[in-house]
Order: C-alpha cells, then structure tokens, then sequence
C-alpha cells in the first residue's frame, strides 16, 4: 500500500498537478486561515486525482480487552490518531469554524468559497467591539462629557456583549483543543449514568461525522484522497460478547457510505465464529457464524498455504530475534582472541550449547534438510519452536552430555513433532509408558514410535469423541505418519531421553489419556 501511495504520487506530479500540502509549518497557518474563512468545494478536478495517502492506525483488541465496552477502544483508538496526524489545533477549529466540503455546480474548478456569513459576523462584531470602546473612551476623557453616566453603561454594554461573543468562540476552540474525542468518549464511557444514556451512541456517531467531515476537508486541503487503515488483530484472544461490540462499532464507523475507512480484520474464523455464536448477534441469522461474518466483510482474503520459501523466511525472521545466541557467539570468540580464561569468559558448557543450538537452526533454515518441510504455516509456531529448541538442547546437555545418543538434529525434531502432533505424540507415549509398566514386563526400547502408535490407533479410534479438542490441536496425520515412519523413526529409548527435556508438550494431556485408558479396560 505504501509503494502504491508512493507510485500514485511521483504520477500526479508528472501530470503537472500541483504538488501536495501538510498541515504543518507553513501550511498550518493557511489550513487555519481556510478554516475560518473558507468552506471547501469538491470539484471535477479533486474527483479526478489518483494520489493518496493511507494514514495507518493498528489496533490491538488484547489491550482493551479488560475495558466493558471494548468497541468503544476502537473509536478511542481512531480519534486520537487522526487527531495526532494533523495536529490538535487544525481539528479543534474545524469543531467549531469548519464546514464540510460541498459538491460543485457545474465543471467550476474553484475549491474554496469565502465564507460570507462568516465574514459578515466577523466585521460586524469587530465593528460593535470598536464602536463601543469609542463610545468607552468618550465617555472617560472628554471633558464635559465625563458626567454623563448612562453613556458609560452604554459603551461598557456594546463592548462587553462584542466581546463576549468573540471570547467565546476562542474558548470553544481552547475547549476542543484541551479536551480531545478521545477523553469526551472516554468520560461518557466512564459515567455512572451510562446504562441510562439513551442518546449515547448519537453522540458517538456524532463525534465519527465530525471526524469523517474533518477528513474531508483536509482532502481538498492537502490535495490527495486520505484513507484511514485501521488494522484490528488480536480479537481472537477476547471475550465472545467484546468480539460482537467490535463488529458493531465497525458497522458504526461504516454506516456512512462516503466514510474513508479500510479495516483489515486480521481474525482466525475457526476461533471468531464461535464467539459470535454465543451472543446475541446471530437474532436472525439462523446462528449461523459463518453467514455474519459474510455479511460483515465486504472483501474476504484468506491466507494461503504457506510455501517452502516462506517457511524459511519465517525461520529466519524468527532466529534473528535471537540476538542472546548472537551475543554469547560474539563475547566467546572476543575471550578466545585476548586469551581470557575460561573461568572469566563463558564457560565451556555454554559455548558447547551455543554450537548445538546452531546447528539445529542451521537444519531447520536448510531447504535440502527434510526437517523443513515439516515446519508449520503458522508464524507464531514457528517462533515457538525457535523459542524452545535453546532449551530442549541445554536441558539435554546438561541431563546426558555429549555422550548422549542425540544429536542437534534430532532433538529439533522432537520439538517440532511435539508442536505439530501434540495429541498423537502424547498418545503415543502413554502407551509406551503403559507397556513398560506391564506384567510380565515387556522391553520396547528397540521398537519404534511409529510401531507403538500403530498397534494402539484402533484405541486412539474409539476415544476420539472425550478427545475431540485435543485431536483437533494436531497437523496433517498423513505427514505424522511420513515424519515418525520414513524421516525420524525415533525409537523407545530415543523418546524415553528426550521426554524429560521436552518444555514444548502438555503433559496434562498425556495424564488425561492414561485415565481415560484405564477407565476404558475396567
């Protein structure tokens, strides 16, 4: 969007139109000027102009989840940025001297009309403010006219009710620009008397209107169209009935057809739908989720599957924010260089760790290693698998050394089995627990996972409906199946070292599956 903005810009500028304008600096002073004496037209030529410019507001429904009216956090959120992109002064005028733009008759290409009226009031009461201070002055200083009291009441009357007036509209301005839309919502929100308030929402929607108006006005200001991008994320994390007020507030914002708003609504349908179902929004819609939701976006894109490339630009992006690791490289290979010794420097252990913790990035980010294929499409699993790998290999090192039977590889492995299969992983291994705890013993530690899984899946099977929830935690099971039969066989003992590492696994799940195994056998 921003390399359109800019691209639409450098074009205008080749047609010969004239270059746009800020409310700043210099251009301050003319928007003051224009909204006080001027009432913008929009004419052929404005309708004409291809360049403009997004303004970019991002919010966060998680931040005003603990907020009663969380809908009332998004027109919060919308009036301090415009408010912060032009200035508080520019808005504050147009509160009280501005109008906003009205279509042109005919093809006139004039876009600013003086204000008459205005004009008028002006003079005229600049005038009565002059004529009664003479009138003042009279009365005090000439003499033989200095007794005659009702000519003093008469100047003091004019020149105070003149002035008055004039006091009056720079206090509204002041007001407006003290009190900013957001604390006027804010302080309506926060009223004792906010459950009474029938007129609340018409003095919201009228606080939008003026912000929709403003923005109009500063389109034929600053000689481009303005669209404000309002990026809502975050509202799978909240309540159901906050999630219904966000879309309402969003109707609000989009009941005027000429308002210049784009929300991107960055939401995970399979978590949102049923939210809305459990309000009252779905009155008519046969409960149906899915079918508001098609109502409520007028442009739905869903995200495709992500690529390898993409998986690998993930990874990357995810390990730079690594830095410690980074750091901890940079600091030992500095020690080495001046001959510090270890017991100053970092210890051999931790650089150890540090080169482990390398070289299963370095599996990971490789497209030729298998490993990568099975690295999910979602970028926040990607940075939970980062995230944990550091410590599954520390916690490794330091239970079985570098005796162990494990390499770097491997463990990255188990932490992205253990993220993608949460609920067949867990299976799998109370069964193995299960077995080892039979009598006679039997010794499985040469089987493999993928053997083990498969002689209990019948039992997986039948207790599919307590274990919906957890089952719909789990990835493809066809790529399950690739991954422990053909790429990682990982065997009994394999998974019995790496089980007292893994941080990246609900072991309440496995508990919750040893119980309902046991129930099942009485």
């Amino acid at each position: 969007m921003r390399e359109e903005m800019s691209r639409r810009e450098a074009a205008e500028l080749l047609r010969g139109h004239r270059k746009p304008r800020s409310p700043h600096g210099w251009g301050l002073l003319v928007a003051l000027w224009l909204l006080a004496f001027y009432e913008p037209v929009v004419t052929e030529g404005h309708l004409r102009r291809k360049n403009l410019e997004f303004i970019f507001i991002r919010f966060s429904a998680w931040e005003f989840a603990g907020c009663d009216k969380l809908w009332a956090g998004l027109v919060t959120t919308l009036c301090h940025h415009i408010r912060q992109h032009f200035g508080a002064l520019p808005l504050s005028v147009f509160h009280v001297l501005g109008s906003r733009p009205r279509f042109a008759s005919g093809f006139s290409q004039r876009e600013w009309i003086l204000k008459k009226g205005t004009c008028l009031r002006l003079w005229g009461l600049l005038l009565v403010l002059a004529v009664g201070i003479a009138i003042l002055l009279v009365a005090l200083l000439v003499p033989g006219i200095k007794d005659h009291h009702a000519l003093k009441v008469v100047g003091s009357a004019v020149a105070s009710l003149s002035g008055s007036s004039l006091l009056l509209g720079a206090f509204s301005i002041l007001k407006n620009f003290l009190v900013s839309e957001k604390k006027k919502i804010e302080r309506l929100t926060n009223s004792d008397r906010f459950a009474g308030q029938l007129g609340f929402m018409s003095k919201i929607r009228g606080e939008v209107e003026v912000l929709v108006d403003f923005l109009a006005f500063m389109e034929v200001f600053e000689r481009r169209r303005l669209r404000v991008v309002l990026e809502i994320t975050s509202l799978d994390l909240c309540y159901p009935e906050k999630v219904a007020g966000v879309f309402n507030a969003m109707a609000t914002l989009l009941s005027d057809s000429n308002a210049p708003f784009i929300f991107l609504l960055a939401v995970d349908p399979s978590v949102i739908v049923p939210c809305l179902e459990q309000t009252g929004s779905m009155k008519g819609l046969a409960d149906n989720g899915y079918e508001y939701l098609n109502r409520a976006v007028s442009l739905p894109f869903s995200i495709p599957e992500m690529g390898a490339r993409s998986r690998l630009r993930s990874v990357e992006a995810a390990i730079q924010t690594r830095e410690d690791l980074m750091y901890r490289i940079i600091a030992g290979n500095v020690a080495k260089t001046r001959g510090v010794p270890a017991a100053a420097g970092w210890k051999e252990a931790d650089s150890e760790a540090v080169a482990w913790i390398h070289e299963a990035f370095r599996c990971l980010h490789d497209g030729s290693d298998v490993l990568s294929r099975y690295l999910p499409d979602n970028g926040a699993s990607v940075r939970r698998i980062v995230n944990t790998i550091p410590i599954t290999l520390r916690l490794l090192l330091h239970r079985s050394g570098t005796a162990g039977i494990l390499s770097p590889r491997a463990a990255a492995a188990w932490v992205v089995l253990a993220d993608r299969w949460p609920c067949r992983l867990s299976w799998t291994l109370q069964c193995l627990e299960d077995s080892g705890q039979s009598v006679p013993v039997v010794d499985s530690s040469s089987k493999s996972l993928w053997s083990i899984f498969q002689e209990h899946v019948g039992e997986l099977s039948v207790l599919r409906q307590p274990l919906a929830k957890v089952l719909s935690l789990d990835g493809d099971p066809e790529l399950f199946q690739e991954f422990l039969a053909r790429d990682f066989p990982f065997s009994a003992a394999e998974a019995r070292e790496l089980l007292g590492v893994t941080v990246n696994l609900d072991h309440s799940i496995r508990r919750h599956m040893g119980l309902l195994r046991g129930l099942a056998r009485l």
